[in-house]
């Protein structure tokens, strides 16, 4: 069983998802302690609290866990289209900082995940020049999570790299996986949840706030506000009355990202939303893992 390291693992989503395929997560690093707390508690396996973008330092503490694969997302605001896209300001580094850690320890694979917008930064071509060197061949894509088993419109970005693999090696595979039809809330909960119509705060009120369960759930960010009284009910919003509307529930948020309802998140409401606004959804981590799991099989792929 492949042994796979998680860096700026957040509260564990993508550990998670990766452990639900099949794999063994051995060990995890963040930065931030509140969501390495929220991991600890709920995975067996060690969680590390240190900086990353000491490389050097990083790869010698990773190093000890000899793992096959290193998963990981460095931190995307810095990128997000929700935010100042400076890519300059600071946490854009971290995205070089994973792909040298990468450089020095070369497991087999890795696998790294961001927001869609990374596509169009200096930054990941930086990291790419690092990988190429590095003796990776490398697979990008965008994937929508609504098409990857989660209730949520989410575009991330994944690049999957194997030591001495062809450049898109693992893409046909991936695609050849996505649903047809994209996942709705109910198609998730079923009867688990008491509203058809519910708020999601927009970033501007030029945009419409009311959502079915019938559709899948816009990206979940990490703030969840109340309906703000005198809501100007936008066009496009699928009621006329905002009777009996409310946002989602953290919990039921963290179930659109598609944590387990035993999940236990634990801190203030701002760190635990923030935590889940920030988390990847276990069921895309998991799609990834499986496609990789299906190409070592088909492959009969010797790890060292």
């Amino acid at each position: 069983m492949m042994r796979v390291v998680d860096l700026f693992c957040g509260c564990g989503g993508l550990s998670l998802g990766f452990q639900n395929a099949g794999l063994e997560v051995v060990a995890a690093y963040d930065n931030w302690p509140a969501a390495a707390w929220v991991y600890g508690i709920n995975f067996d396996h060690p969680i590390h609290t240190c900086d990353l973008s000491d490389e050097k330092k990083a790869a010698v503490n990773i190093g000890q866990y000899s793992p096959d694969m290193i998963i990981g997302g460095p931190p995307c605001q810095d990128f997000s289209s929700a935010g100042l896209r400076n890519e300059d300001n600071g946490r854009g580094n971290l995205t070089v900082s994973y792909a040298k850690i990468i450089g020095i320890l070369k497991p087999e694979w890795f696998v790294m995940e961001n927001v869609s917008t990374i596509t169009k930064t200096k930054k990941l071509v930086e990291a790419t020049g690092i990988f190429k060197d590095a003796g990776y061949g490398l697979t990008q894509v965008v994937l929508n999570a609504a098409l990857c088993g989660v209730p949520q419109k989410r575009k991330r970005f994944f690049m999957i790299g194997k030591l001495k693999e062809e450049d898109d090696f693992l893409k046909d595979s991936i695609l050849s996986r996505l649903d047809t039809k994209e996942m709705s809330v109910r198609d998730y909960f079923g009867k688990k949840i008491d509203v058809e119509y519910y708020y999601r705060h927009p970033r501007s009120y030029a945009r419409r706030g009311i959502f079915s369960i019938d559709e899948p759930s816009p990206t979940i960010r990490g703030v969840n506000r109340p309906v703000p009284s005198g809501y100007p009910i936008h066009h496009n919003d699928p009621v006329k009355s905002l009777e009996g509307i409310r946002p989602l529930s953290t919990k039921e948020r963290s179930m659109i990202q598609t944590f387990p309802e035993t999940f236990n998140f634990v801190g203030s409401k701002s760190e635990v939303e923030q935590m889940i606004g920030n988390a990847v959804p276990v069921n895309l981590g998991k799609f990834v893992a499986a496609a990789i799991m299906d190409y070592t099989d088909n492959n009969s792929t010797v790890l060292h």
